[in-house]
């Protein structure tokens, strides 16, 4: 299957938006990092989702300080109890 699309400006580079249902069936969200390589024609790119310890381990400590900004003091006051 293959989809046409244009790349957007954005800033001094240039940006390849992925609609959301792309995401989707790729099991694949913003946060999850993502590797570049060239293709062996040496005219196309390879997108891959890493799943690498070190990726996983950014995302869990960026939800735990978006769970501690929101909620942190709820949460301080049940370890008191």
């Amino acid at each position: 299957m293959a989809i046409i699309k244009k790349l957007t400006k954005l800033g001094n580079s240039s940006a390849l938006v992925i609609d959301r249902p792309i995401l989707e069936l790729l099991n694949m969200s913003n946060d999850v990092p993502v590797e570049i390589t060239m293709g062996a024609d040496g005219k196309s790119l390879i997108v891959r989702a890493v799943s690498d310890e070190e990726g996983n381990r950014k995302q869990f400590e960026a939800a735990l300080k978006q769970t501690n900004k929101r909620h942190g003091g709820a949460l301080r006051k049940l370890a008191d109890k």
